[in-house]
């Protein structure tokens, strides 16, 4: 158990250099060679980072007796920032190229399906910037209510991907997810009952 935790921690650290990587690279990349960049390829692994993300939590719940889930529960944060950090390179890379409209439109388009993509985009930013020890212990009590945008992160952009794109990958995440996450919370809550009895 003692090596496994030690590769969970390197992969952690591993997922973090990778994030600030892409963070420092892609954008470069789409300002000066947009067609190096794989586009489509790091969209799936934010997806599949995500939705790793969302279902380790319920899924060790659900599964205490089964020892190697709880570990993996520290990946979390590695993965949400990986996620995260793609979102907000090609962000950043609207910025370098000075494509403003994409900025302007947060105000413009509201209830439109561009709109989701603009929740989950800020949701990213706020996600990534606080994914750390300094914000933790900044915020308080108030830093695990704003992790819970991880839920607003997911589901607005896994709609909008399945809407645009009929990605029925997208759609099972969704689906699996809220599935986990419900029978996770109402076995939590019959835990705290039984508890009290």
């Amino acid at each position: 158990m003692k090596t496994y935790f030690s590769i969970i921690q390197i992969t952690q650290q591993i997922l973090l250099f990778v994030s600030i990587g892409i963070l420092v690279l892609v954008p470069t990349l789409l300002a000066l060679y947009p067609e190096s960049v794989p586009v489509s390829l790091l969209f799936t692994v934010s997806h599949i980072s995500l939705f790793f993300v969302m279902t380790i939590r319920p899924l060790s719940d659900l599964l205490p007796k089964l020892t190697f889930i709880r570990p993996l529960v520290i990946l979390r944060k590695g993965t949400g920032v990986l996620s995260a950090a793609i979102i907000v390179s090609f962000l950043i890379s609207k910025l370098v190229s000075g494509n403003l409209v994409y900025f302007t439109g947060f105000f413009t388009e509201l209830f439109s399906l561009a709109t989701l993509a603009k929740c989950a985009d800020i949701t990213a930013v706020i996600l990534l910037i606080t994914s750390n020890n300094l914000s933790k212990k900044l915020l308080g009590s108030a830093w695990k209510k704003i992790q819970r945008l991880s839920y607003v992160y997911f589901y607005a952009s896994s709609i909008y991907v399945f809407i645009l794109f009929n990605d029925y990958v997208v759609l099972s995440y969704m689906i699996i997810v809220t599935i986990l996450t419900s029978l996770a919370f109402l076995a939590n809550k019959q835990r705290k009952l039984n508890q009290q009895i």
